[in-house]
Formats: structure tokens, C-alpha cells, sequence
């Protein structure tokens, strides 16, 4: 008979965000990347969203106090080596899910402040911006915004490489320990991300060539995800965002190859593998 130390263990990482009926962003785009870089996978749903390729037709939001049961049945069994954190739709799931992630000690904590989706469609109710700023982001372990998101929590415009670095440190004075705000969207013919070091008071440009694709729906999920699954795996901040970086950058060049529906298609999670 084995016995208990005999037994291998996991990488367990939780995602807690929303469910994306096209399966290329939310809750599936998560536990793709997770367990395409050797994590096992765990979810919380916050939200259900009729949802595809061309837009979101419809969000039914999880009840708080349910959203609360599915995390206290992860963290009081299984446990957890890092937490992803996606869309939450509203100010009380926020609260939610912030007295939670303290009750049970969560560490390792990736939050994606997910405002708006790949189609332009709205994610999150009005009342939960400031909440995630007050709420989610001083357990934060890094803060993975997009221009337009950290625009909109700052309430500021994010131009260039000078404005990233100013919001960057002004993000970090919510309280996360770290920032990476995700550059796509300058116009440039490169992909600059920004990664702020609250603790070292250390920027890191992270520059990645701008690849042509329809198929980028759920790149800010997988990147998030697969940082959150390398720290669970043990990484630094830094060389977690590095590989991240690697592998949305590989996920985005192998999905473009591929046609699926009308609109923005996935990034292909498994590319090293089919």
C-alpha cells in the first residue's frame, strides 16, 4: 500500500472570475492555460455570460453568498498555491470574495481588473471599479490591467511608455505589490508591457513583437492565468511574468492559423501539444 509520501502533489491554482460560453476567455481560456503549463485547475464562477466570438449577449451574476460556498469548498479541502482573480460584475461579489481570499489566508494572489471584453461589451457594473481599488488590490500580488482599465481606475489618460510608468506607480499606491500594465493597445508596431516592482521601486519593459491576428479574445485571461500558474509552480514575480509573456505570445502566434465563428477567435492554449 503507498503511503502519504509516496503520493505526488499538484500545483493547485483557483480562478475565480466568470464563464465564457465561446470557451476562448473567462473560466475556460483559465483552465486551459493552467493545465497546458502542468497546473491542476480549480474554479469559482462569479457570472455566467452568453457569450461568443462577436459579443456578450447576456450576464447572469452568481449570488454572493454562493460565489462564498464554492470558494470555502476549494480552500477547506483542496487548498491553494496561487489564486487568478477575473471578472466580478459587482461591488458586493467583490466584497465577497475579498473577505474570503483574507479568511483563508490566500496567497500568490494574480488580479486581472476585467472591465470589458475582447468585443467591447461591458463586464463590470459601475459601483464595482472602486471597489476593486479599495478592495481587491491591496491583496494583490500583481495587478494585470490593460491601458483602457488602468485609464479607468485612474481616471487619466495612458498615452505612451512616460504615462505607463506614472500610472504604474500610481496603481501600486492601492496597494498592490506589484503592476504589469498591459501595453497592446498603444499604437505602435510592438506589444510593450510594463511590469512596476512596488517593493524595489523597479520597472521592467517587457517588449514582444505585435503579431497580426483576428484571434486575440481572452489574452488578458490566459496571461493573467499563466502567471498565476507559475507562481504556483514556484517562480518569482519577474521570471513568472516572463514566461507568461512567452507563452501567450506562442498561444497567440499558433491560434492565428485557425478560423472559429465570425469574430475575435481564441489564442490557441495548446499549442506545444496538437
Amino acid at each position: 500500500m503507498e503511503t502519504e509520501k509516496q503520493h505526488r502533489q499538484y500545483f493547485k491554482v483557483l480562478t475565480i472570475a466568470g464563464s465564457d460560453s465561446g470557451g476562448g476567455a473567462g473560466i475556460q481560456a483559465d483552465l486551459k492555460t493552467m493545465s497546458a503549463m502542468g497546473c491542476y485547475g480549480m474554479s469559482v464562477i462569479t457570472a455566467l455570460t452568453a457569450q461568443n466570438t462577436v459579443g456578450v449577449t447576456g450576464i447572469h451574476a452568481v449570488p454572493p453568498a454562493f460565489v462564498a460556498e464554492q470558494m470555502d469548498a476549494v480552500f477547506t479541502d483542496i487548498g491553494t498555491d496561487a489564486v487568478k482573480i477575473g471578472m466580478l460584475y459587482s461591488a458586493q461579489l467583490i466584497e465577497v470574495v475579498a473577505e474570503r481570499l483574507k479568511r483563508h489566508g490566500a496567497a500568490n494572489i494574480v488580479l486581472d481588473p476585467v472591465m470589458i471584453a475582447q468585443s467591447g461589451d461591458k463586464l463590470l457594473q459601475d459601483d464595482a471599479i472602486q471597489a476593486i481599488a479599495k478592495h481587491l488590490m491591496p491583496l494583490a500580488d500583481v495587478a494585470t490591467p490593460n491601458l483602457p482599465e488602468a485609464e479607468v481606475l485612474l481616471e487619466r489618460r495612458i498615452e505612451n511608455l512616460n504615462d505607463m510608468q506614472s500610472a504604474a506607480t500610481a496603481l501600486a499606491d492601492f496597494g498592490s505589490r506589484s503592476i504589469l500594465i498591459k501595453g497592446g493597445h498603444l499604437a505602435q508596431n510592438k506589444s510593450t508591457d510594463l511590469l512596476y516592482l512596488a517593493a524595489e521601486k523597479r520597472m521592467v519593459i517587457l517588449d514582444a513583437p505585435r503579431i497580426a491576428s483576428r484571434n486575440n479574445h481572452g489574452t488578458g485571461c490566459t496571461l493573467s492565468s499563466a502567471i498565476a500558474a507559475c507562481l504556483a509552480r514556484g517562480d518569482d514575480l519577474e521570471t513568472a511574468v516572463r514566461k507568461a509573456k512567452s507563452y501567450i505570445e506562442n498561444a497567440i502566434k499558433a491560434g492565428a492559423r485557425y478560423r472559429l465563428g465570425h469574430g475575435h477567435g481564441p489564442v490557441h492554449h495548446f499549442f506545444e501539444y496538437w
